[in-house]
């Protein structure tokens, strides 16, 4: 246990939110804007190799905190940052 510190002992981040952490990156940097489609669950998926379940938490975490809206038959969309700026 010599020469290990606190910090190498924990845990990597869960994948869902290692996918929240890069979605909510490329909204912050630009790269997707207000009204901007999300890749669909299958492309982000592919994209970052992991579960349906993954990407549906990721989703379901950043509608929850405001930043992208679901539209029911279309996808979802990175919301407003009026309206996200809440936080």
């Amino acid at each position: 246990m010599a020469g290990q510190t606190w910090e190498s002992k924990m845990p990597v981040k869960p994948k869902w939110e290692q996918l929240v952490d890069h979605l909510r990156s490329q909204i912050e940097s630009g790269e997707l804007g207000p009204g901007d489609q999300i890749p669909s669950t299958a492309q982000l998926r592919e994209q970052h190799n992991v579960s349906t379940t993954v990407v549906r938490r990721a989703i379901l975490v950043l509608q929850m905190q405001g930043v992208v809206e679901g539209v029911h038959g279309l996808g979802v969309f990175v919301a407003d940052r009026d309206e996200s700026a809440g936080s």
